[in-house]
């Protein structure tokens, strides 16, 4: 008995969700990402533990888009450093995530197995983790440096 698969389908729907969530968590995080080059620094921590530190730069900005580098620091040893590349759309008041892991470019589909390994819904994956990296950020994040 073969078992098959049913194909991948985009769903449209919570993929535009997704980016438009992760616009939001953004603003909220960097507001000046529009007018400034800079970045800021988070840091999560555990009790007296520092878990890492969630570094977010601006790339690039344009009239109607801003470019980030989403970077974890002083991961744990055994964990691979995660770090994504977000195209950020003001008019459309969306964020994509463009660039993860020296892959840049993702097709809304892949068919599995493929050479990359990539899952067949791997641009979703990317953007609902980059909402739950920014969400657990907004959630238990805290400044670097200490307010005096």
């Amino acid at each position: 008995m073969k078992l098959v698969r049913d194909r991948y389908r985009v769903d449209l729907l919570e993929l535009q969700a997704a980016c438009e969530a992760n616009y939001l968590r953004l603003m909220r995080l960097l507001p000046q990402m529009r007018t400034s080059q800079d970045a800021r620094r988070v840091a999560m921590s555990q009790g007296d533990r520092l878990l890492g530190v969630l570094v977010l730069q601006v790339l690039e900005n344009c009239p109607y888009t801003s470019t980030l580098r989403i970077t974890q620091e002083h991961c744990l040893p055994w964990l691979p450093v995660p770090q994504m590349e977000v195209r950020v759309y003001h008019d459309a008041r969306m964020a994509e995530v463009t660039c993860a892991e020296n892959t840049r470019r993702f097709r809304g589909i892949y068919a599995y197995p493929n050479a990359q390994m990539h899952q067949p819904d791997e641009k979703t994956q990317l953007n609902l983790f980059l909402g739950e990296w920014l969400g657990h950020c907004l959630a238990c994040g805290h400044e670097l440096a200490p307010v005096v």
